[in-house]
């Protein structure tokens, strides 16, 4: 049986499984690991004393994440993935629960790609049907695999989304005029997906929230220089307010 460290010394004791252990460390899933947003909620939530899994799809980035966050004194690790199958975010949490314990916060930064069906009327099926691989499907595996962590520690799931979910005229012309139209689509339904597991998970105690951002973040292959860029600790820091209040929703950055 893993039991996870102390968090601090002098902290009360508790006897599991007749082992006397310190309170436990809470663990944060990091899905969709890379530069801006997912970087700076793990330093964030590493800072207030949370262990960090780190997945993504590159070693190599994920191994250099793990070198930053065990610098700044972070207990963290690295974990590979396809986040669009859901047997493999499956095994994924299997993995990261066994090598980190109990999982209390699912931070759910993964996105398809915005030049996937950029078109929809000349798209194929099966590019169509890839639009809710990550968006929809992974994160409803992650949450299904998650449900008995989260129900138990009262965790959260924190969903980071963009501006071209938004359902108005002015953002259905610029996902059309900018080819972001399978973008546009995903990112709606993910949106919708956050009210209702937010409905569905209130009676078990586990807070789910959205941020959605409007605009590049600064640091990623969006931040070409040609309009402001936002530092995704403002996004860390507003995740980290959330989630200790547990009453918002939704919030909107720009």
């Amino acid at each position: 049986m893993y039991v996870r460290p102390p968090a601090a010394a002098g902290c009360n004791a508790a006897l599991v499984a007749g082992i006397e252990v310190s309170q436990m460390a809470k663990t944060i899933l990091v899905a969709g690991y890379g530069p801006g947003i997912s970087a700076a909620v793990a330093e964030k939530f590493g800072a207030e004393g949370f262990q960090v899994a780190l997945v993504g799809r590159s070693a190599d980035r994920l191994a250099g994440g793990v070198k930053a966050l065990e610098a700044k004194g972070v207990k963290a690790k690295g974990f590979t993935a396809n986040l669009g199958d859901p047997a493999a975010v499956r095994a994924l949490v299997d993995e990261v629960r066994h090598v980190l314990g109990p999982i209390s916060v699912l931070e759910w930064t993964a996105f398809t790609p915005g030049n996937v069906a950029g078109d929809l009327l000349t798209a194929k099926p099966e590019e169509i049907r890839s639009l809710f691989d990550v968006s929809i499907i992974g994160l409803l595996s992650a949450v299904q695999a998650l449900l008995p962590d989260l129900k138990s520690e009262k965790g959260a799931i924190l969903v980071t989304n963009g501006g071209a979910g938004f359902v108005n005229p002015q953002m259905d012309a610029l996902c059309a005029e900018w080819g972001m139209m399978g973008l546009g689509v995903s990112n709606a339904a993910k949106h919708k997906l956050v009210g209702i597991l937010a409905a569905k998970l209130a009676g078990d105690g586990v807070y789910v929230t959205e941020i959605m951002v409007s605009g590049v973040i600064k640091g990623t292959s969006f931040d070409t220089g040609q309009m402001p860029a936002i530092d995704g600790s403002r996004v860390a820091a507003k995740y980290w307010e959330l989630y200790t209040g547990r009453k918002e929703l939704r919030t909107t950055i720009q």
